[in-house]
């Protein structure tokens, strides 16, 4: 089995940081920390729709 794992440098960052944020505010929204890491990352608006997607896969 598989595992989709995210291709550029900043999408990676983008993932570790959302991961590391849901460590100390679990209850923080994932739509908030996407959009936040999106900014802080400089993600085209093809990779934050596919950082939502990873990490609500990720979260279940």
């Amino acid at each position: 089995m598989s595992t989709i794992q995210p291709k550029s440098q900043q999408l990676k960052k983008a993932v570790k940081w959302i991961s590391d944020r849901k460590k100390t505010k679990p209850d923080e929204k994932l739509s908030k920390l996407v959009d936040e890491a999106s900014f802080r990352f400089d993600l085209s608006p093809k990779d934050s729709q596919f950082l939502l997607r990873f990490v609500k896969n990720v979260d279940h």
